[in-house]
């Protein structure tokens, strides 16, 4: 079964394309190594909440975007051998690919499909 990782951050508006490069390169990197799919969504219609809400888990500042993306794998297991690759390649290295958004407010996991129709 197919599987997925999943990731939420806040990207500073003016940074749309800067965001938008750093994406495809990361998912050209992801295909390479095994990916499935990677689709990267901007937030359109993000409400604020009062409890719990996409802006709150990412400590969405004013001048800010949400935004949702997910990558899906054949398996756990190809994932698994792709993000040792990953981690390792130059490309995505701190030196030659800035992340455009702040990292340590970004929110990951991995999650087994459960349900696909």
């Amino acid at each position: 079964m197919s599987y997925v990782d999943g990731f939420v951050c806040a990207v500073a508006t003016v940074s749309k394309e800067k965001y938008l490069t750093h994406a495809k390169l990361t998912a050209g990197v992801f295909k390479e190594y095994g990916a499935l799919q990677v689709v990267e969504c901007w937030g359109d219609d993000v409400p604020e909440g009062k409890i719990t809400s996409f802006p709150l888990a990412v400590q969405r500042k004013e001048d800010e975007t949400v935004v949702f993306s997910w990558v899906t794998w054949p398996s756990r297991a190809v994932r698994d051998q792709a993000w040792e690759k990953v981690m390792q390649d130059p490309r995505l290295s701190s030196e030659n690919n800035q992340i455009p958004f702040d990292g340590k407010r970004l929110i990951y996991g991995g999650f087994e499909i459960l349900l696909e129709v």
